[in-house]
């Protein structure tokens, strides 16, 4: 397997991998002043043929052009050990899911997504591709999330909610009604800064 970014992200995502006693090939990096990092050498172009990899990269439109550009390659899910996930959970491609996360009863999360250190989603939640749930971020039941949007640290998100595509949710924000696409959202409550 291989680590597609070489920084703090990354650390975190190779940490996951070894404790599921997956072999590291190493990391995937463009900028030629990084050569190893945790001990694993780091590549500075795609290694040939079909290989596996996981995108170490919190960004999520840097993800989704990754993806894009390397057809090729397969994108496992891959999940801390010490995360709580219901067997009736689904978990799309290149997911990752970090220690302390919960996903509970019938959520479907999609390709490419990151569920951070100690996020919560409850019963019934769509959670479409390349969305980033950062740490402690608490979604109640039924709440859908657009593709491509981050929802930042501690955010809560009432029952019900539907966030659009490509959103922006700041830190500790309190989501009580509905956002639209490619909003930027701060505060408690919510409250659109940015369309």
């Amino acid at each position: 397997m291989y680590l597609f970014g070489a920084s703090g992200h990354g650390k975190v995502i190779a940490e996951i991998a070894e404790r599921n006693n997956l072999k590291i090939e190493g990391f995937i990096d463009t900028d030629l002043n990084k050569s190893s990092l945790l001990g694993y050498t780091v590549f500075h172009r795609n290694p040939e043929g079909p290989i596996e990899a996981i995108i170490a990269i919190g960004n999520n439109e840097v993800r989704k052009r990754i993806v894009n550009e390397t057809r090729s390659f397969t994108y496992p899910s891959l999940i801390h050990p010490g995360a709580n996930i219901s067997s009736r959970s689904i978990l799309g491609n290149g997911t990752v899911v970090m220690a302390g996360a919960t996903i509970n009863v019938d959520v479907n999360v999609g390709q490419h997504c990151i569920i951070n250190t100690n996020a919560s989603i409850d019963h019934d939640c769509i959670i479409e591709d390349f969305v980033h749930l950062s740490p402690n971020v608490a979604l109640a039941g039924n709440v859908h999330v657009g593709e491509g949007t981050h929802v930042g640290i501690g955010a809560c998100v009432i029952q019900g909610i539907t966030i659009g595509k490509w959103v922006k949710i700041g830190a500790g924000a309190v989501i009580i009604r509905d956002i639209p696409d490619g909003c930027t959202v701060v505060g408690n409550p919510g409250r659109i800064i940015k369309k």
